[in-house]
């Protein structure tokens, strides 16, 4: 039997043939390839061929999807991923987990967790004030693709095993039921299918939105990718203090495709980014949350 997170890699690929969001056009290009790089094209093809030979997934040939319901797909796929995996780890992360892919929730928001609560009172002050929203402006409106948050803890959860907290002292620690606070977020998830050079600033500015604007503890702030171009990946991945890391869908098929296929220039910055530990695995993220 496969282990769990091997599982769980395999049938997100799976997942990713089965509702075309990869796939083939007419002309044998892969949708996430970007049609003017000849580049992408040829490093892209090369990982649904391996893919298809060592996991014998099937790929289906169809006009390309439109790019914005390429991205909710994956966002949905990443979700999956991340719902099969991390609520799993109970022996090194427990808590009763919950993974929502923020976009398609609408009763939730970012400013609905305990470090940006008060980005609704912003909000409301600017909706309100025409000069002082020309002042502020909007951006600390964050909205993350895919959020890990856990339920509050019941004082009787806290004491199980002896008594910790009574009502006389952590009265304002937020992840105590009974002071009234609301969840924290663990982790913001920004999955983006490919990384032109303006997608990347996105994810950017999504990262440094939630670092700016939080009261109290950080969450992890990662992104999922399937972009092929090693250039592009690099874009975001390189440097630190934006994002946590970058996990690519297909790493492993990713580094032979690009030594069977791609530049010397490709192959040796995609080794800059692994060996520099700014670029991993999907597989590796599920445990890497768990710190």
């Amino acid at each position: 039997m496969k282990a769990l997170i091997e599982k769980a890699r395999f049938d997100f690929h799976k997942r990713l043939f089965e509702t075309n969001t990869l796939n083939l056009n007419s002309k044998g290009v892969v949708s996430n390839a970007d049609t003017s790089s000849n580049s992408s094209k040829k490093i892209a093809r090369k990982v649904i061929d391996i893919l298809v030979e060592e996991q014998k997934h099937k790929i289906n040939v169809s006009e390309k999807i439109n790019g914005q319901t390429l991205g909710k797909q994956f966002e949905v796929l990443t979700m999956e991923f991340l719902s099969n995996t991390f609520p799993q780890l109970q022996n090194l992360r427990p808590g009763a987990w919950h993974i929502l892919q923020l976009g398609n929730n609408n009763r939730l928001k970012t400013s609905d967790f305990e470090q940006y609560e008060h980005l609704a009172y912003l909000s409301e002050l600017t909706a309100e004030n025409a000069r002082l929203a020309a002042a502020l402006g909007n951006d600390y409106l964050v909205a993350p693709d895919v959020v890990i948050y856990k339920d509050l803890l019941e004082d009787e959860f806290i004491n199980i095993k002896q008594e910790i907290v009574s009502n006389n002292v952590c009265k304002m620690t937020d992840v105590r039921k009974s002071n009234g606070g609301k969840p924290v977020l663990h982790a913001s998830v920004s999955a983006k299918f490919t990384m032109r050079s303006d997608r990347a600033q996105n994810s950017r500015t999504e990262a440094l939105n939630l670092i700016r604007n939080r009261k109290g503890h950080l969450p992890h702030i990662v992104v999922v990718t399937a972009e092929p171009l090693p250039s592009r990946l690099a874009s975001l991945a390189l440097g630190t203090g934006d994002i946590d890391c970058m996990y690519h869908f297909a790493l492993y098929e990713l580094i032979r495709a690009v030594k069977e296929v791609g530049s010397e220039d490709a192959n040796d910055l995609l080794d800059t980014l692994v060996k520099g530990k700014r670029l991993k695995d999907i597989s590796d993220l599920p445990l890497d949350l768990a710190v």
